[in-house]
């Protein structure tokens, strides 16, 4: 059996029965521990990640970053690798993670960027942002995520930040309808803090977000390359850009 990595495996759930083996098994197989810290789950998650061998702790919700700070402060080993629990590590990413402290360079970072690929309706992404998200998740432990409603973002100021060849799978929705709740959820909670920061939306600022979600993402960044699925999903987000500023001028 290949030695452990100085490293934690932290993931946060709730009810994620379904995809808990699969983030879990990867980590499992690389890290010296793997920190679950769930927030009340009623299904069988914390049993399957107490099965798989996880260490699981429970924390009642206290908002995403929060949850994700005290997930972190769990952590014993000098460097967390962080994944909710709809992502995962194919065996490629776990070589490359394997190699990038085999040599040891993985030290000359403090944070390292994996590039985060989105899988919607069973369909892997080719373009789009969402094909290659850059996005801090393996990190020295004493960084912490900075407190904000939702996308929440790890505050890396002041420390050294890299890009790796490591890939995160993402599992962003099986349906269509589940996925718009929880853009629902998030577009809410965005304006909420928007308009308690004073902030308003101009008349038509929805439109043109939306408008330049398409033409990033779907156009420049070729995200039509991934066809029907690609086009539901890009069509949400874009729904998604509007609602966060129709919802904040109602607020406003």
């Amino acid at each position: 059996m290949a030695t452990p990595l100085p490293l934690t495996g932290v993931v946060v759930t709730r009810d994620e029965a379904a995809r808990i083996a699969r983030c879990l098994r990867p980590l499992l197989a690389v890290c010296s521990e793997v920190v679950v810290l769930d927030s009340g789950s009623t299904d069988d998650t914390v049993a399957i990640a107490r099965s798989l061998g996880a260490q699981v702790e429970h924390q009642e919700w206290l908002g995403y970053a929060s949850q994700k700070n005290t997930a972190i402060s769990r952590a014993s080993q000098p460097w967390v690798l962080l994944l909710d629990a709809d992502e995962w590590l194919e065996p490629a990413a776990v070589d490359a993670l394997r190699a990038l402290f085999a040599d040891g360079a993985v030290e000359t970072a403090d944070a390292w960027r994996l590039r985060r690929r989105a899988h919607f309706l069973g369909h892997r992404m080719r373009g789009g942002g969402f094909a290659r998200e850059p996005l801090p998740r393996l990190f020295r432990r004493h960084l912490r995520y900075e407190i904000q409603p939702v996308h929440e973002q790890l505050d890396t100021r002041g420390q050294r930040v890299a890009t790796s060849r490591i890939r995160i799978e993402h599992e962003i929705a099986r349906c269509p309808a589940a996925h718009w709740r929880k853009l629902e959820q998030h577009a809410r909670l965005w304006a909420e803090d928007q308009a308690a920061r004073g902030r308003v939306a101009l008349p038509g600022r929805g439109e043109l977000a939306a408008l330049a979600y398409v033409l990033k993402h779907l156009v420049l960044r070729l995200g039509v390359v991934d066809g029907l699925p690609g086009l539901r999903f890009h069509w949400l987000q874009a729904r998604y850009a509007r609602l966060k500023y129709a919802l904040l001028r109602e607020l406003a």
